[in-house]
């Protein structure tokens, strides 16, 4: 089995909600193009994990709430 990429800085990375759409590497990393651009969903559970590198995101405030759109 592969080794999982190691590009980026930290295994916990918080995200405040201003920096989204997430997408993994951050352009803020040091290896910014350690692997593939990937984007992530988090707005609803408030976490997501990179398929690529394992780093873990977790949204400041935890998940976002939708309004009542009915």
């Amino acid at each position: 089995m592969a080794e999982p990429v190691q590009c980026c800085s930290r295994n916990f990375v918080e995200v405040d909600p201003a920096e989204l759409p997430l997408a993994c590497p951050l352009p803020r990393e040091k290896s910014w193009n350690g692997h593939p651009r990937v984007f992530l969903k988090i707005e609803e559970t408030g976490e997501a994990r990179c398929p690529y590198c394992g780093t873990l995101y977790v949204l400041r405030g935890g998940p976002m709430v939708r309004g009542n759109t009915h």
